[in-house]
């Protein structure tokens, strides 16, 4: 646990980070919300904004006045426990409260928090504080993704920034690290930070396997697709190849051919696609008919995570083989909290690593990620196992 002036300070960084993260939004981008599992810049802003409220001020702070009734309702996001709450879908209907009124809430529970945290010196406070800051860094990747899939969805495809910086080309020799059989912990065990669906360390014995020390790259995945591999029913599983054909999937997201050239939408605007740099934006649907396609596999996460001090991680979330499930002995926390992960531990996929969307302090080596297997707005990738 951070000493309290550190965690202030955390705290602070933190939310000056996520309003960083819109400056180069016009007002109108804030409200946009092209799917369902997008949601809309202004929302973000706000639901974190209401986390802190509702976990943190509403119950310990002394006298605290509610900023605003209604933002329970509207910026809550599945919180049963908490009460009703707008329908996710529905989140772009919210013209009101505006942008404006937005950032006023931001300021007003900041303020809150600070005065509260310069009195209050309880060890369950820092350790709420704490895992709101690292809700909203979670939040701040979406945010991101969100973004860039808002603009990457408009007719024009405008630029978000010409300083995000993308994962770059990885120049080291493309090796296979080879880990024998053996039994390996799994699991966080420090006194650092984690959530709650990474404790309960365990022992897991792993098979001899090879694991390699690169991400697929853009050249190779174009390689999966001149090759016909998304007309190839026998590389994909049933539900994959229903979603393909369903959804008249060919490339991997933001993917444009024009003129026989691959290009892609980018948080710089439309670029060709660089060959050399990690795949991303792909399903695991993809990812698994690739390596299907290879003859190869996806690691698991247990793989990835024994195997993880041999190869550079971070900038791409990995898609991996595991089902989203509880390790032996989880726990879920009292109250609404106890809905933070635990019951999204179904028809998931495991993700490992973290992206370039991933804020600063916020991902580790144990660090579980998980979407549904068509989902492929997150920046995610592959490495391949054997």
């Amino acid at each position: 646990m951070l000493l309290i002036d550190s965690l202030l300070d955390f705290f602070l960084e933190t939310r000056k980070a996520s309003e960083t993260i819109c400056e180069p939004l016009e007002i109108e981008d804030y409200v946009v919300q092209p799917v369902v599992d997008v949601s809309p810049p202004k929302w973000h802003l706000g639901h974190t904004t209401w986390f802190f409220e509702e976990f943190i001020l509403k119950p310990h702070a002394k006298g605290y006045k509610e900023f605003d009734a209604d933002f329970s309702f509207v910026f809550n996001s599945y919180y049963e426990a908490v009460g009703k709450r707008v329908v996710r879908s529905d989140r772009g209907n919210l013209s009101r409260p505006s942008v404006n009124r937005v950032y006023a809430y931001r300021e007003y529970v900041t303020e809150g928090i600070k005065a509260l945290f310069s009195t209050s010196q309880e060890e369950s406070l820092n350790a709420l504080l704490e895992m709101g800051i690292h809700h909203e860094k979670q939040h701040q990747e979406l945010l991101l993704t969100d973004i860039k899939y808002i603009l990457g969805n408009n007719p024009l495809l405008p630029m978000y920034s010409d300083t995000f910086i993308d994962h770059p080309v990885e120049t080291h020799t493309q090796d296979w690290i080879a880990m024998e059989e053996g039994i390996f912990s799994i699991g966080h065990n420090s006194d650092a930070f984690c959530y709650d669906n990474e404790l309960g360390q365990h022992k897991v014995f792993l098979q001899p396997y090879k694991i390699s020390n690169k991400l697929v790259t853009n050249g190779e995945f174009m390689d999966f697709i001149e090759a016909g591999a998304y007309q190839r029913f026998d590389l994909w599983h049933a539900e994959g190849w229903d979603w393909v054909n369903l959804q008249h999937i060919k490339a991997p997201l933001y993917w444009h051919q024009i003129e026989g050239e691959w290009w892609h939408y980018t948080t710089k605007g439309l670029q060709k696609v660089d060959n050399d740099k990690p795949i991303t934006h792909i399903s695991y649907f993809e990812a698994f008919a690739y390596a299907q396609w290879k003859g190869m596999r996806l690691p698991t996460e247990f793989e990835w995570e024994a195997a993880q001090e041999f190869f550079p991680w971070g900038k791409r979330w990995e898609w991996t083989e595991s089902a989203y499930l509880p390790y032996p002995n989880y726990q879920k926390a009292e109250g609404a909290l106890g809905e933070y992960n635990g019951k999204f531990m179904v028809n998931q996929k495991v993700l490992r690593g973290g992206s370039v969307a991933t804020p600063a302090k916020h991902t580790r080596h144990t660090y579980r990620n998980f979407f549904h297997p068509q989902l492929r707005w997150q920046f995610t990738g592959l490495r391949l196992a054997q």
